[in-house]
């Protein structure tokens, strides 16, 4: 299983997340919200993935920096959820919705959460594709 969160893996294109906000799908769980969209499967097949604070709710960039940091470790030990259960490859955007600085364990418990919904219901729509 690996945990490390490297290079490829991180969302980094304004076209996709440009995309993302148009026309992605949303999911919430409270403090976070995913915006994913299915990318288009190349050679290098990996979920892109980025992590977004708004500055409207932490003027202070030290605040925005600590809760990224937290956000991202939450990802990367809990990506398995996502990389191992599904076969297509997807951009995914993680925005912090609350207004105070977090604890590690409500981000972490937040982001299972809510990659166990979006694989669920990925695997639903899978599911109805091939029933057609």
């Amino acid at each position: 299983m690996d945990q490390s969160f490297g290079k490829k893996e991180k969302l980094k294109s304004k076209v996709i997340i440009d995309r993302l906000f148009k026309e992605g799908y949303s999911l919430k769980k409270y403090p976070l919200r995913l915006i994913y969209i299915p990318l288009e499967i190349n050679a290098e097949a990996r979920n892109k993935t980025a992590v977004s604070v708004p500055k409207r709710n932490f003027k202070k960039a030290v605040e925005r920096i600590k809760i990224k940091r937290l956000m991202r470790e939450a990802y990367r030990k809990s990506k398995y959820l996502v990389s191992s259960k599904l076969t297509t490859p997807y951009a995914l955007m993680l925005v912090y919705t609350g207004r105070e600085v977090p604890e590690y364990s409500k981000i972490f418990s937040a982001t299972e959460e809510l990659l166990k919904n979006f694989v669920q219901q990925e695997k639903m729509k899978e599911h109805e594709k091939i029933n057609r």
